[in-house]
């Protein structure tokens, strides 16, 4: 069993920009030597996630939408009270969703459904540095 580590950097506009992810995590998978494992995918930050959908423009609209519902910009939210950064919805939808994704592989492919695609979410309320980490654990 071999556990192989890689990371992503790359910029975000926030404010629920959504990032496709799949090409990168299937040319990272390429590039080790396994076969058959897990990968797991992780973003660190309080204001971000990892999920899957459909990497649809209607979709990504609705997506966005759904999100600006469940967590409003204007509060009142206790932690904009506390915090000058005014992004408590940021933290709420993150909170929704989860920092990260399992994802099985078998013969050296990511065993995604069809339509299913891997993304990152930045729901800060301004432009971000991010990163994701890959964690492969397989054969």
């Amino acid at each position: 069993m071999k556990i192989i580590s890689k990371i992503f950097e790359f910029k975000t506009s926030g404010n629920c920009d959504i990032v496709d992810l799949t090409d990168i995590t299937r040319r990272a998978l390429s590039d080790t030597s396994l076969k058959d494992g897990q990968l797991t995918v992780f973003a660190p930050g309080a204001t971000c996630a990892v999920t899957t959908m459909e990497y649809e423009s209607g979709l990504i609209a609705d997506t966005k939408e759904i999100f600006r519902r469940l967590a409003a910009e204007r509060g009142p939210w206790r932690h904009d009270a506390a915090s000058p950064t005014g992004n408590a919805p940021s933290h709420l939808r993150a909170a929704l969703v989860g920092p990260s994704l399992s994802v099985p592989f078998s013969d050296g492919n990511l065993e995604l459904g069809t339509w299913q695609s891997i993304v990152f979410i930045d729901f800060d309320n301004r432009p971000r540095s991010r990163k994701v980490i890959l964690k492969f654990i397989g054969e």
